[in-house]
């Protein structure tokens, strides 16, 4: 039984953070491309949006125990995990991009996985402290 509560989740934070992916892409063309922001500040703001959306579904939805009220720890883990996930992001997108000379927005695909892997596993531990 606990087996599959935990695939359920899985498959939850999977559903909830491509939703949220596609709302940073959006928002980082949306900032670069029209905006005129450079890609690494659009980068942050996109990242900081799609942050405060995937946050609340975790609550709701992915992580949901039924408990409306978090631990000033757990919301201080979730928020300073999701700090140095921004550090990540923008060190991948800054290697991809500048050093690599890879498209920003494929850059961005690239710096998601290695920041949801990092997300996953802090944001699940955070959301579960009492």
């Amino acid at each position: 039984m606990e087996r599959r509560k935990n695939f359920a989740e899985v498959i939850r934070f999977l559903v909830a953070g491509g939703g949220c992916l596609l709302l940073e892409l959006a928002c980082l063309y949306a900032l670069t491309e029209w905006a005129g922001l450079h890609y690494l500040y659009s980068s942050a703001l996109a990242f900081v949006i799609s942050l405060l959306v995937n946050y609340w579904l975790c609550r709701a939805w992915v992580f949901a125990d039924g408990s409306k009220k978090q631990s000033l720890k757990a919301l201080s883990l979730f928020f300073g995990s999701s700090v140095a996930g921004l550090g990540i992001n923008q060190l991948c997108m800054y290697t991809f991009v500048d050093m690599l000379g890879i498209y920003y927005m494929a850059a961005k695909l690239l710096a998601a996985v290695i920041v949801t892997i990092w997300n996953f596993v802090l944001k699940r531990y955070a959301l579960r402290m009492k």
